[in-house]
């Protein structure tokens, strides 16, 4: 009936998180309020790891994109099942350290990384950074070399394939912000710069397609795209590439009708790929990473808001007003991104109506979605929007200084606070 296994409705026709009512949620915390069940974030967390420790033969990494999701009490749930983390800028590291991540796990991700950063990074003892560009490797062995120490890095790879996504999240084809490109040589170019560098060690290559993607294929082509030149470095430059990061981007049940592979299919297809492909060309099989984000967040993630005003515009459209909006979640004004929504007291009853979710930022593209089947749909309502545990938290903002909703925890009947919720003092908090 849901598009998340741990959504239910109770005796009383009322939606369930987790085992516990929503409306009880939105009656105790407020709204809006972001929810996270930590089982199904623990259970996508184990499946991912015993698949890799499987299909791998013991020879891989998980490690959580944290850019999705990041918390003090996201990254020790995290740090608690045992994966590694990635972190793409100075307070995801921040946080993941705070938290008491294993720094020899965590990742550093990012495009434009300031000199701040890296030297923070370094400082940490992270497991690895993922370089992005020759300005920025220039940059790392210096700091390297005046701090002493020897820091090993990935590069990132545009592997130009394209995964069949929206524009603004596809990062692996030539034209992308992010990495080195492979058709114009470059990649292999700066491999050879890293190889000769003193003071970090080219420790493996990283390659990321895009985000929400269902079908497989083109995470096995990149596979064999990346171990290629692995090869190639092998035999022109004989060096050997210890670690492979395949990235993320597994797509998500976000409607009914998406139907996503299962995590152990994903693993199971690419990583006959991997060794029938390293077979072929003669190459070690490397160390295997990949940095689900979205797909161990999202489905966790229940938002809850209370409806306000209802418009109706004859032959036109009907709007649902709540006390929400782009503020809390951006991703249909950046991507028209698609939810599930359910009436949380009215769970029990059909949704017989198409109406459009508008949130109370003064825009007019601020919308939740449109054409969105609901209950009827009432003042006071209560509105649950699904599968929201990744980039709505992330990703928002104080627009309009609207205060930042609280995040809330459920744990097997029990719910707890992760986040408080901001104030007006919060908001002033660094104003002069």
């Amino acid at each position: 009936m849901f598009v998340s296994d741990n959504l239910n409705i109770n005796e009383n026709g009322h939606l369930t998180i987790g085992g516990i009512d929503a409306v009880e949620l939105a009656q105790q915390y407020g709204t809006p309020l972001y929810v996270m069940d930590e089982q199904v974030v623990r259970s996508a967390c184990s499946r991912f790891r015993d698949s890799i420790e499987k299909y791998y033969d013991g020879q891989g990494l998980v490690c959580y994109a944290s850019k999705a999701f990041s918390c003090l009490e996201m990254c020790r749930i995290i740090q608690s099942e045992g994966i590694g983390l990635d972190a793409v800028s100075i307070g995801e590291l921040y946080t993941a350290v705070k938290a008491g991540v294993d720094v020899k796990k965590i990742g550093f991700h990012g495009n434009n990384k300031t000199n701040e950063e890296l030297c923070y990074a370094v400082d940490c003892g992270v497991g690895h950074i993922i370089v992005d560009n020759i300005s920025e490797l220039e940059r790392l062995e210096k700091i390297a070399e005046e701090k002493g120490v020897k820091q090993h890095i990935m590069l990132r790879i545009k592997p130009g394939i394209d995964a069949h996504t929206h524009d603004f999240v596809k990062t692996g084809q030539i034209d992308s912000k992010f990495g080195f490109a492979l058709e114009t040589g470059e990649a292999f170019e700066a491999a050879k710069q890293a190889i000769s560098c003193g003071n970090v060690e080219l420790m493996g290559l990283h390659c990321h397609i895009g985000s929400q993607i269902f079908d497989i294929a083109p995470f096995e082509e990149a596979a064999k795209v990346m171990l290629n030149l692995i090869a190639q470095i092998k035999k022109e430059l004989n060096y050997e590439i210890k670690g492979l990061n395949l990235g993320g981007g597994f797509g998500i049940k976000y409607l009914n009708e998406h139907d996503p592979a299962p995590f152990e299919t994903y693993m199971e297809r690419v990583s006959k790929v991997v060794k029938s492909t390293c077979a072929e060309l003669g190459v070690e099989q490397p160390f295997i990473f990949i940095e689900p984000g979205r797909s161990i967040a999202a489905p966790a993630g229940t938002t809850l808001y209370t409806v306000g005003a209802r418009k109706e515009i004859p032959d036109i459209r009907t709007y649902i007003s709540v006390d929400g909006g782009m503020c809390d979640n951006p991703r249909y004004a950046l991507y028209k991104s698609e939810y599930e929504a359910v009436i949380a007291n009215k769970a029990a009853e059909e949704r017989t109506e198409k109406v459009t979710i508008a949130g109370k930022c003064c825009e007019s593209g601020d919308l939740i979605g449109e054409n969105m089947p609901l209950q009827h749909a009432e003042s006071g309502d209560i509105l649950a929007v699904c599968a929201t545990g990744a980039y709505n938290y992330s990703m928002s903002s104080n627009y309009n200084r609207i205060c930042r909703p609280a995040v809330v925890f459920v744990n097997k009947g029990e719910s707890r606070i992760a986040v408080k919720r901001e104030t007006p003092d919060d908001i002033i908090r660094n104003d002069i």
